[in-house]
């Protein structure tokens, strides 16, 4: 198996992965997975779509991910692995689609109005 490249979005993250046949090291921006995700949540939100197809040990993963804050990032390397998945097995889709994994997620923080305080909260209103 050549090495696979797909991209994962989520908020302004965007997570590049490059799977290649292995024996399951995780290595992001150049640093390991546990350094960089420290807490146990994200590094199982990282792991979720390899752990669900039962091959965290199959591969091994170089990441290059920017931009958003760690769950935002945590969840743009989510969706890429999950697209990879889907790619290394045909029985992997039916695994990961029912759990929303393939499906990016659209929320993102809105922007802040002109002649607003915030996004949408207005000034006080005064009668005189």
């Amino acid at each position: 198996m050549a090495t696979i490249h797909k991209i994962g979005r989520r908020k302004c993250a965007v997570a590049r992965v490059y799977v290649s046949e292995g024996t399951g090291t995780i290595t992001v921006n150049k640093k390991p997975f546990a350094t960089y995700f420290p807490t146990a949540t994200l590094q199982y939100k990282v792991l979720q779509p390899m752990s669900m197809t039962e091959n965290v040990t199959n591969y091994d993963v170089k990441v290059n991910v920017y931009g958003g804050g760690s769950t935002g990032q945590a969840e743009a390397v989510r969706m890429a692995l999950a697209r990879v998945m889907c790619e290394v097995g045909e029985g992997n889709r039916a695994i990961l689609k029912p759990q929303g994994l393939l499906t990016r997620d659209p929320r993102m923080v809105e922007r802040k109005k002109f002649g607003q305080k915030k996004a949408r909260k207005r000034f006080q209103f005064s009668k005189r």
